[in-house]
């Protein structure tokens, strides 16, 4: 699926970094080791590269990776890309922040581990970044999976991420211009926290 969505011309989500992330980025400490979960074609991998940290993507679609390869080149970025899905990746390895935009493919018995999965990458003191949507953006139409179950909720992530500190969760509407794939007025849910230890 990804594969054939990432095959049209240009870039689906745009080449600008989700507003999240350039709003929430400067709490990573500088040359921090991030990783980049199911990251499409490059654009928030790119943009922490550039910002002077070592980041490692991964996302399943070659044909994203491609584009994401050609973004990272033309910006003079370095990112280490690998091609896998959620269920292949190494989570055994720790970075200082794990961030995982709009990555709501996964319906909710998948999506416990996969949580389970994102903790365990995060190491001790580090941060874990996810943005997504909430269940009311299915009525919208401007984005993410057609199914509100797949969406995010605040008093999910409190529970998924129990014991870590909150430094920022919230659930709010704006308009976004992401590329044709995130376009328009759409309901949000942001969460920052720190891992324990």
């Amino acid at each position: 699926m990804w594969d054939e969505r990432y095959t049209k011309p240009g870039y689906l989500f745009g080449t600008e970094p989700a507003d999240y992330l350039k709003r929430e980025a400067v709490r990573l400490e500088p040359g921090s080791r991030v990783l980049c979960v199911a990251d499409g074609e490059g654009r928030n991998s790119v943009h922490l590269a550039l910002l002077g940290h070592e980041v490692t993507a991964f996302d399943a679609s070659g044909v994203g990776l491609e584009k994401a390869r050609k973004l990272a080149a033309t910006a003079g970025a370095k990112v280490d890309f690998h091609q896998a899905g959620i269920e292949d990746w190494d989570w055994s390895q720790q970075y200082d922040a794990v961030i995982g935009i709009f990555i709501q493919f996964a319906p909710p018995d998948l999506r416990a581990k996969f949580f389970r999965w994102m903790a365990q990458a995060v190491r001790p003191g580090g941060l874990l970044l996810l943005h997504g949507y909430a269940p009311r953006q299915v009525e919208n139409g401007t984005g993410g999976p057609p199914d509100s179950a797949n969406m995010y909720t605040m008093d999910m992530l409190r529970d998924a991420f129990a014991g870590w500190d909150i430094l920022h969760i919230d659930d709010y509407d704006a308009e976004i211009d992401e590329g044709p794939g995130h376009s328009g007025m759409s309901a949000l849910v942001d969460l920052v926290a720190r891992k324990p230890g």
